[in-house]
C-alpha cells in the first residue's frame, strides 16, 4: 500500500514558525528609552560553569548531534550571557561537521541528522545524497578538559557509572559513543567524577528525561523500561538524584536543576493521529469493501465471543482507526480459532481467497493468533513518530513468516500491511495504561528533583509546566509565539522530543529567571534574557 506519512504537514512547504505580528514600536525620538540596571551576578559564582544531562543539554536537534545545534545548546547559550557576569571560558566537545551522526574506526552507528522535506521529517542524504559521517569515536575525539558534559542518551544513573565512556565498553552495550568522545586518557572515569574534578563553582543539571523517556518512545514494549524510584546509587532514581546534588555542592558548587516534561506531549508523540486511513487514498480506499467483508466474518466471532466492542470495520467517507494489539486485552487466540474451526461456512471463505478448504486450520489459527488482542484505536492511545513510515506498509518480516506456513506470496502481504491487517505491534503504540505509567513515573521523579533542589538552597527550572504551556495555547517571547507542533511551533526540532535553537534559547531565558530568584542576579531586569528570534528554528540541508 501506499505509505501514509505526515499526511497533516504536507500543505506545509515552507512554514517554520508562528510568529505574530511585530508590536507597535514608539518611534518618537523625544522620548528616551528606560534605562536598565547594570547586570549583576548577584550571590552566583559563574567563574567556571560545569553543565551536566543528557540530550537536552548537549544541544542535540533533528535527531543528531552537530556542530550548528551544539553552538546553541541550552548550556553554550547560558554561558554566553555568563561571561558577562564574571563567567569564563565554556568547552564544548564539538562534533566534526553538521552532517551529524557517528562512526567507530569508519563504520557508521549513527545516522545523519533530519531535514524537512516538504511534507515533514527526512533523512538529510535523501536530499543531498550519501555523506560521510565524520565523527569518529575511534578516529578524532577532541580534546578536553570541558564544560559540557551533555550525554546523549545518558539516563541519572549513567552519570555515576564507570567505563560508561570506554570504548572497549561499547560493543558490550555498556558504554555510550558520546562520552568517549569526552573521556580521552581516563576512560573509565564517570561523568559525575569528570564534573567535579574541575572544581565548578557553577552547575546546571538537567537529566532525567530518558529515565522515562526511552520507555515512551519504546511504544512501553519493556525494552527499555522506567528506572525504578527505590534502589541505591547508581539503581534507584531517588538515591542516585540524592547522590549527584549531594557530589556536586560539596565544594560549595552553586547550580540550577530543572524537572522532567511530561514527555506525552511532544510531538514525537502528538503528530501522527489514530486515525490517518483516508478512503480516498488510491491504494487504500478500492480495498475497503473487501477489507469489511474479511473483518465481518471475524466480528460475528467478536458478538459470540462478547466482545462486540472489538470489532474492525473501515469507513469508505471518513478517516478510519489503525488496528494495533493491545496487550491489557484478554488473549482471545484459541477462543476465536475455535470458534472459526467450529464454523461449517468457514472452509468456504478460506477457499474464497484461493486456498484449498484443508487449509481453513491454518487461517483459523492464523486468524487467532493475529487478532486475539487486537482493537481499533482510540483518541486516547498515543503513536511514536516513527510509526508514520510504516502504517500502511507491509511487514516483510510477517509476510514471510506467512509464506513459510504455505500463504502465497500476494496473500502473505496483503495480510502483513501495518494498521490495516496486521495490528501495529506495541511498539509503535501508547496505549492509556502505559501513558498512567510514565505519569506516575514523571509525578515521582519530579517531586524528587523539586526536593533536592529546595534543600541544597538551588534554583529550579519547572520544565513540565514549561511544556505544558508550550502544548496548550503556546508561549509568546518577544514577537513570536511557539508551541509544541512538529515543524510549524518552532519549538521542537525535527524529531518531535528535541527543541530547536530557539527552542533552547526559550529554555535559557527560564533557567536565567530561577538564577535570578535564587541567587540576586538580574538577567531579566537588566534586559540580559536572549531574543528568541535571533535564533533559527531549521537548518538547511547544504549546511556542511
Amino acid at each position: 500500500m501506499k505509505r501514509i506519512t505526515y499526511i497533516f504537514l504536507s500543505s506545509l512547504l515552507l512554514v517554520f514558525t508562528n510568529c505574530n505580528d511585530p508590536e507597535d514600536v514608539d518611534l518618537d525620538p523625544s522620548i528616551e528609552p528606560e534605562a536598565k540596571p547594570e547586570l549583576t551576578s548577584g550571590s552566583a559564582d559563574f567563574s567556571n560553569y560545569i553543565s551536566l544531562g543528557n540530550s537536552l543539554t548537549a544541544g542535540f536537534t533533528d535527531g543528531a548531534l552537530f556542530q550548528a545545534g551544539q553552538n546553541f545548546s541550552l548550556p553554550n547559550i547560558l554561558s554566553q550571557k555568563f561571561a558577562i557576569a564574571g563567567g569564563g571560558a565554556f568547552v564544548q566537545p564539538l562534533t566534526s561537521d553538521n552532517f551529524g551522526g557517528l562512526a567507530a574506526g569508519g563504520n557508521r552507528i549513527q545516522g545523519p541528522r533530519l531535514v524537512f522535506g516538504g511534507a515533514g521529517p527526512v533523512s538529510l542524504e535523501s536530499i543531498i545524497g550519501p555523506v560521510t559521517v565524520g565523527t569518529d569515536i575511534a578516529l578524532n575525539n577532541p580534546t578536553g578538559p570541558f564544560n559540557n558534559l551533555g550525554v546523549p542518551g545518558a539516563k541519572s544513573f549513567h552519570l555515576l557509572a564507570p567505563g560508561y565512556g570506554n570504548l572497549g565498553n561499547v560493543s558490550l552495550g555498556l558504554a555510550n559513543p558520546y562520552f568517549v568522545r569526552m573521556t580521552g586518557s581516563t576512560p573509565n572515569i564517570s561523568v559525575l567524577e569528570m564534573a567535579v574534578s574541575q572544581s565548578p563553582t557553577f552547575f546546571s543539571l538537567w537529566i532525567g528525561n530518558n529515565d522515562v523517556l526511552g520507555y515512551a518512545t519504546t511504544g512501553g514494549d519493556g525494552t527499555n523500561p522506567i528506572t525504578p524510584i527505590d534502589g541505591p546509587p547508581g539503581v534507584g532514581f531517588e538515591n542516585t538524584y540524592g547522590a549527584l546534588i549531594q557530589t556536586l555542592t560539596s565544594g560549595g558548587a552553586q547550580g540550577v536543576v530543572a524537572n522532567i516534561p511530561d514527555v506525552t506531549s511532544i510531538p514525537h508523540f502528538t503528530t501522527v493521529p489514530h486515525n490517518p486511513l483516508d478512503p480516498t487514498n488510491e491504494s487504500f480506499g478500492p480495498l475497503i469493501p473487501t477489507l469489511n467483508g474479511i473483518f465481518g466474518q471475524l466480528n460475528q466471532v467478536f458478538a459470540f465471543l462478547g466482545v462486540p466492542e472489538r470489532s474492525i470495520e473501515f469507513s469508505t467517507t471518513a478517516a478510519s482507526e489503525v488496528i494495533i494489539q493491545d496487550e491489557t486485552l484478554t488473549d482471545l487466540s484459541a477462543q476465536i480459532a475455535g470458534v472459526l474451526n467450529a464454523s461449517p461456512t468457514f472452509p468456504a471463505f478460506v477457499q474464497s481467497f484461493g486456498l484449498p478448504a484443508q487449509a481453513a486450520p491454518l487461517v483459523a489459527n492464523l486468524l487467532g493468533t493475529t487478532y486475539g488482542q487486537a482493537r481499533e484505536a482510540t483518541e486516547d492511545d498515543l503513536f511514536v513518530l516513527p510509526s508514520s513510515a510504516v502504517i500502511g506498509q507491509p511487514n516483510l518480516e510477517v509476510a514471510g513468516a506467512l509464506m513459510a506456513q504455505g500463504l502465497s506470496q500476494e496473500l502473505a502481504g496483503q495480510f502483513s500491511v501495518e494498521g490495516i491487517t496486521l495490528p501495529l505491534a506495541d511498539k509503535w503504540v501508547l496505549i492509556p495504561e502505559e501513558q498512567m505509567e510514565i505519569a506516575n513515573a514523571t509525578d515521582a521523579f519530579n517531586a524528587i528533583i523539586s526536593a533536592a533542589a529546595s534543600q541544597a538552597g538551588l534554583a529550579f527550572v519547572d520544565a513540565n509546566a514549561l511544556l505544558n504551556q508550550l502544548a496548550n495555547g503556546g508561549i509568546t517571547s518577544g514577537q513570536y509565539t511557539l508551541t509544541a507542533s512538529l515543524v510549524t511551533g518552532g519549538a521542537f526540532s525535527l524529531d518531535g522530543i528535541h527543541p530547536t535553537a530557539r527552542g533552547y534559547a526559550l529554555l535559557a531565558n527560564e533557567f536565567m529567571k530561577a538564577i535570578d530568584a535564587t541567587y540576586g542576579s538580574n538577567f531579566e531586569d537588566s534586559g540580559n534574557l536572549v531574543n528568541v528570534g535571533d535564533y533559527p528554528t531549521n537548518f538547511s540541508p547544504t549546511l556542511q
